[in-house]
């Protein structure tokens, strides 16, 4: 048996207090540095900085250990409707303030380089602030509010991000929060638990060579989307056995229409032409996954 039960339950662990202290220090800092920023004077009001993915969500794992920051502008609002043919909004009056997605993510560059000075790099999306002996990784995220409206007139609230070639990404921080927590709740606190689970035994697959890396957040929305009379098995390893058996079958073809899984947002679609994983990538780490617990 390549992993224990016992083993198992070691893995349900979160990151250790040590870690956490690096975390939430990590996180204090970047608010600090947006506070002191004088380009935000005048304008303090309309920001909002706030974890998100799995430092927020409580699913991180030692080696997975990177904090998201999101730093959202609420000074203009884009939107859009889920149903073109059936609209919920017509739209209002164009933004004519000054943050555009160049000057935000000037702004934001500046601020992290003032706090953070050689420990600052700039990716497609995000700033990353490299860790030193007192914190972790961050990825910051440049971010205005967004709305998705649906026919009713009802929407549903994220963000909205800029890359630096103009293309933008739709993200749901809040709902991936409150929807991981009310799985964890009706799971009597397994969900989370056996999300960690997951992303150690990846990490255990990728550092013998024996599967390629998923994103962290990917294997958050695989164990989401299982259902949750999985995590009332007795064992762990039954536990697991339920969740990748459920992933294998699932990726083992294309998806039909009316059986898509969704992220833990409950919004987006996990698996689509635009994403970076694919259901054959999935379903061959499913089946590493399986053969190293050594299921039959």
């Amino acid at each position: 048996m390549s992993v224990s039960e016992d083993q198992l339950k070691t893995w349900t662990a979160p990151s250790s207090d040590a870690e956490q202290e690096k975390q939430d220090r990590t996180e204090r800092m970047i608010r600090e540095a947006i506070d002191a920023h004088p380009g935000f004077d005048g304008y303090r009001s309309l920001f909002s900085v706030y974890a998100k993915g799995s430092y927020a969500n409580n699913t991180n794992v030692k080696f997975d250990s990177d904090v998201d920051i999101v730093v959202e502008c609420s000074d203009v609002e884009y939107w859009r409707n889920a149903d073109r043919d059936n609209p919920g909004y017509s739209g209002g009056t164009p933004y004519q303030g000054v943050w555009t997605p160049e000057k935000l993510r000037t702004e934001i560059g500046a601020a992290l380089r003032s706090k953070f000075p050689g420990f600052v790099s700039e990716g497609s999306t995000a700033f990353e602030v490299n860790a030193s002996s007192s914190r972790v990784n961050a990825d910051v995220v440049p971010s205005f509010t967004f709305k998705l409206y649906y026919s009713s007139g009802n929407y549903a609230r994220g963000t909205k991000v800029f890359k630096k070639d103009g293309t933008s990404v739709e993200n749901y921080p809040n709902q991936q929060l409150e929807n991981g927590r009310s799985k964890n709740s009706n799971t009597n606190f397994a969900y989370k638990k056996a999300v960690r689970i997951l992303k150690r035994l990846e990490n255990t697959l990728v550092e013998k060579k024996l599967a390629e890396p998923v994103p962290s957040f990917v294997l958050e929305c695989l164990i989401y989307n299982c259902p949750d009379e999985f995590f009332t098995r007795g064992s762990w390893r039954a536990v697991m056995r339920a969740c990748l058996a459920e992933i294998f079958n699932h990726t083992l073809k294309p998806e039909a229409d009316n059986d898509r899984w969704l992220e833990s947002n409950g919004i987006k679609y996990l698996f689509h032409l635009n994403q970076k994983w694919t259901l054959p990538q999935i379903h061959k780490f499913a089946d590493a996954a399986w053969d190293y617990m050594e299921f039959d």
